[in-house]
């Protein structure tokens, strides 16, 4: 970290907003301050290192592809990844559909991030098959210039003839390591690809009915899940 003073800074904010009471009164402001400086997530991601146009044809031969099947493809895409450092997961058509049909009148949701100590909020908005997080303390502190620090790539190339999604992910490693960008993408599927009406719920008063979205909601589901349970279990066992 080049400027400790200003990492001491950020702390600092981020334990006085731990503190500040989860209620309905400052819920309305800070979801107006989410719509407003959301959109500019997405703009800024190029000068931090992300890939610009990150294409399906960038990653393989497409037409080549084409000709593999379904099953051999998803070994391919294992296999191209499994050395890399990132996230990437192979979707089937119908989930993703469900995942994208949501995103159109739901495109911006909160996950939490299991930390040593509590939780961290990311916020997420879909910016075409694009989705971008940028953790919740940027986007108070640095507001439109908030860049993104986590994007996850969805390719629908392949949805109609073979019925599956690919999806893979670049993320800042100042801010997130890999374990901590799958806990993130994990969550995508919890609350926007779920059965139950509850969990979609909290994505939909999220969007529709910011007054009434509570923070501590989506910790609960998040435990109820235990999708974050082995990070947290990681995290205290690395602790000096």
């Amino acid at each position: 970290m080049s400027d400790p003073a200003a990492f001491e800074s950020r702390l600092e904010k981020r334990s006085e907003f731990r503190k500040q009471p989860v209620g309905r009164s400052r819920q309305g402001d800070f979801i107006k301050c989410v719509e407003q400086k959301t959109d500019a997530l997405g703009k800024q991601s190029v000068k931090r290192g992300f890939t610009k146009d990150k294409t399906l044809s960038s990653i393989f031969n497409i037409e080549m592809v084409k000709e593999k099947t379904t099953e051999e493809i998803k070994q391919i895409w294992q296999q191209y990844f499994a050395a890399k450092d990132t996230v990437y997961a192979v979707i089937p058509a119908e989930k993703f559909d469900l995942i994208w049909n949501r995103a159109q009148s739901c495109p911006t949701f909160l996950c939490a991030l299991p930390r040593r100590e509590g939780y961290e909020f990311f916020v997420g908005q879909w910016t075409g098959t694009e989705l971008h997080f940028t953790a919740l303390i940027n986007i108070q502190t640095r507001g439109e210039a908030a860049a993104s620090q986590l994007i996850l790539y969805h390719y629908p190339e392949l949805k109609e003839e073979k019925g599956i999604v690919l999806m893979t992910a670049e993320m800042d490693s100042t801010f997130l390591n890999v374990a901590e960008a799958q806990c993130i993408a994990n969550q995508v599927q919890l609350f926007y690809a779920t059965d139950r009406k509850e969990t979609y719920g909290l994505v939909e008063t999220f969007n529709l009915r910011p007054n009434e979205f509570k923070y501590m909601s989506v910790i609960a589901e998040l435990e109820q899940s235990g999708l974050g349970a082995e990070l947290k279990c990681s995290q205290n066992q690395n602790k000096t």
